[in-house]
């Protein structure tokens, strides 16, 4: 289902909007001709031949003629923690916030699909240091909770400070002793001179036998391909307050050279130390989103 974030109203219910972005892409997957993975929904799961039959729901039995056991709270399959950045620049452009709407609905629809199959989940908000970081738990109200702090997200206001995502990386492979999926919704602007310190960090959450995601996410048609207006303009460093006059033609093809050099060494790191690294363009499907979790989820297993 594609959605567009324009068609998306601050007033309407986060929860609503995670489920109905789950089930659209559900739906969408149930339709298609190639699965190249299966959903198991919450409440039950395939009864495989040996086990009890204790579990058995004879009720869905009758009407589908396929054996399925009951699953409850306790048969959690798998961790995750959810890793948002909520830095300054998160919140560019500034005038409809595009990156840290597409995290925040993101999120909420990940966090919705991992808690209907049973699967526990936590969430990190970080900019310069962890601003909030939650338990992983699987419960309804767990959920509710993290979607209300995702909820406010917007009418947050940023601190203007340099993000540190290698340092906050680094706390969160220490933080996490069970070994979990960590999902990453960043733009990965870090204010270290050096962008080994990034690559070292994200290497510490491999090392400490942790699966990762990283979204890289991204307003591509300025901050990639720096397509703006042929006309002097100021532009404003959300982080620093800092200010330059400048036309952007004079300097398009040298911003484009260092962005991608950048994005390709990215890319090139994650690819080394097996982390899937999904370009994530706030004008991008959601849905993305959800298959790259539930193939990786599969693998898990």
């Amino acid at each position: 289902m594609k959605t567009d974030l324009t068609q998306i109203t601050q007033n309407s219910s986060l929860e609503l909007l995670a489920r109905q972005l789950v089930e659209g892409f559900i739906t969408g997957l149930h339709k298609s001709p190639y699965h190249g993975f299966s959903v198991e929904f919450a409440e039950h799961r395939l009864y495989n031949e040996g086990e009890s039959t204790r579990h058995i729901d004879w009720k869905v039995y009758a009407r589908t003629d396929r054996l399925f056991t009951k699953r409850y709270e306790e048969e959690t399959n798998l961790r995750c923690l959810i890793a948002l950045d909520i830095s300054a620049s998160m919140f560019y452009p500034a005038d409809s916030k595009a990156k840290i709407r597409f995290a925040k609905y993101a999120a909420a629809a990940l966090s919705y699909l991992l808690n209907r199959q049973r699967d526990a989940v936590g969430l990190c908000l970080f900019s310069d240091t962890i601003q909030e970081f939650t338990p992983i738990k699987s419960s309804p109200t767990h959920l509710d909770k993290m979607l209300r702090l995702l909820n406010q997200l917007e009418t947050r206001e940023p601190a203007q400070t340099k993000t540190q995502v290698a340092q906050v990386l680094h706390e969160i492979a220490e933080k996490i002793h069970k070994r979990s999926l960590v999902v990453i919704f960043s733009d990965m602007f870090d204010s270290a001179e050096n962008a080994d310190d990034l690559f070292k960090a994200l290497q510490h959450l491999k090392h400490n036998k942790h699966e990762v995601i990283v979204f890289h996410v991204m307003d591509n048609q300025t901050e990639l391909l720096f397509n703006f207006e042929d006309r002097p303009m100021e532009f404003i460093d959300l982080e620093t307050g800092d200010r330059l006059k400048l036309n952007p033609a004079d300097i398009k093809q040298s911003y484009r050279q260092e962005a991608e050099q950048f994005h390709k060494a990215l890319k090139m790191r994650c690819n080394q130390y097996k982390i899937d690294f999904i370009e994530a363009d706030v004008k991008s499907d959601f849905d993305v989103v959800l298959q790259t979790y539930l193939i990786k989820r599969a693998k898990m297993r």
